[in-house]
């Protein structure tokens, strides 16, 4: 709440405002699913094609799975989002990824290592990951939105900045079966208690409203529009969109194909960097650093491009951050020196560190807090599809070349011209749109 005159005259003190312990449930989520990213199961995957027999092609296929069902998945989750909120079912998700993890421990063959990732772990986790997360923080924020999905998103980039060392360290005292039984643990221990004790589906629920300002952002549109960053964004906040209704728009669309592109490589170059690293003749001390360099600007960068979307246009905030991608990959795989490979991995991670915030700040902007999950979930489902591509594409690429390389340049080409598309972004328009009240309490 904003400072008011209390007796006296004398200031109220500024309450704490409750969407913050959003903000850390969101966080502590985020650490726990670093667990099930492709750059930790990257340091599974020599052992793991080695013990189970398998290619690295046919081992990629794992991750391909695994997007297509968290695609499947995301518009059934976005709508429950919208409807109940995600205390529930980031609950109910962390029990399923954890038993999931467990049960990783037990198995003996590649299919048993797939059929539970896929029927279990990747279920569990879609409604733990950044669809529930993020659209409920995108409620409780509307001008403080960037920096509050940065604070959450920071999560990954801290899970995964020891994350390789600590799975790498796992993996030599407990060997890998018992590495995933830890996962699990951890993931009950992080996630149920936070997310049942403290998620909450909007403010209005609590007689709060957005951002913590004394009126709902409807209310207060010409004082918003003064605001650095805002540009008017209360308006749109809170139209309600249908998947209909969006699918019809060019801005949902041009939004997929920028972000999808740029999937496809981010999801290859995530499970394959490990063995990149390894294979031009680093040790794989300087593999598992390499990650920690990228997972570090993970951390560091989110909190950056969340305070430049609030004041600059977010489209040009997303140009920068895939150029900053392209620039760091290219230095990268230019030489196998150590030098230039830690730098241009640096550059390439802080340019990433934006794609953990980025793209639900743009959607959020263009389509409004009261469906974004349902519209979210849509453009998840068309997203994850192209994400699919990218393991099994770097996989079959290295056996049919025996070398990453041509895989690193598509992907160069990928995010420059995922840059150039992000200029041609514009704030989709409803015809007919209204205003609707958000000081209701949901029944």
């Amino acid at each position: 709440m904003e400072s008011m005159e209390g007796a006296g005259g004398r200031p109220k003190k500024r309450q704490f405002f409750y969407g913050w312990y959003i903000v850390a449930v969101g966080f502590l989520a985020n650490v726990a699913s670093t667990f099930t990213l492709a750059s930790t199961l990257s340091v599974f995957l020599k052992p793991l094609t080695e013990d189970l027999g398998v290619s690295r092609g046919v081992f990629s296929l794992l991750r391909s799975g695994e997007s297509l069902i968290g695609a499947g998945l995301a518009p059934v989750v976005g709508s429950l989002v919208d409807r109940h909120g995600g205390r529930l079912l980031m609950t109910f998700g962390a029990l399923v990824v954890g038993a999931g993890f467990i049960l990783l421990s037990q198995v003996d063959e590649f299919w048993q290592f797939a059929l539970v990732r896929w029927s279990v772990v990747s279920v569990g986790d879609a409604f733990i990951g950044s669809m529930v997360t993020n659209v409920t923080i995108a409620r409780w924020f509307i001008r403080r939105r960037g920096r509050a999905i940065a604070i959450s998103s920071m999560g990954i980039g801290f899970g995964k900045v020891g994350m390789p060392i600590f799975a790498a360290s796992l993996l030599v005292w407990l060997g890998w079966r018992l590495t995933w039984a830890v996962f699990g643990l951890l993931t009950l221990a992080l996630v149920v208690g936070p997310a049942f004790s403290y998620m909450r589906r909007r403010p209005e629920d609590m007689g709060l409203h957005p951002d913590g300002e004394s009126s709902p952002p409807f209310e207060s549109l010409s004082s918003e529009k003064k605001r650095p960053g805002t540009s008017g964004q209360a308006a749109s906040e809170e139209v309600v969109w249908s998947r209909r209704e969006a699918m019809r728009t060019a801005s949902f669309w041009l939004m997929v194909v920028i972000i999808g592109i740029a999937s496809v490589g981010i999801t290859g170059l995530n499970l394959h960097i490990f063995s990149y690293v390894t294979d031009i003749g680093h040790p794989a001390v300087v593999a598992a650093t390499v990650m920690s360099v990228i997972a570090f600007m993970q951390l560091t960068s989110p909190l950056f491009w969340g305070l430049l979307s609030e004041r600059i246009n977010v489209r040009k905030a997303v140009m920068l951050q895939f150029l900053l991608q392209a620039a760091g990959l290219s230095l990268a795989i230019t030489t196998s020196h150590v030098v230039p490979l830690y730098l241009g991995f640096f550059l390439y991670g802080a340019g990433l560190g934006g794609n953990l915030v980025l793209p639900d700040i743009i959607w959020a902007s263009y389509f409004g807090r009261l469906s974004l999950g349902t519209v979210r979930g849509l453009g998840i489902l068309l997203i994850h599809s192209f994400a699919a591509i990218g393991p099994p594409f770097f996989g079959f690429l290295f056996d049919i070349t025996g070398s990453y390389l041509l895989s690193f340049s598509l992907f160069i080409m990928a995010l420059v011209s995922s840059a150039l598309l992000s200029l041609l972004l514009r704030p989709p328009q409803k015809q007919g749109a209204r205003f609707t009240a958000t000081n209701t309490k949901s029944p």
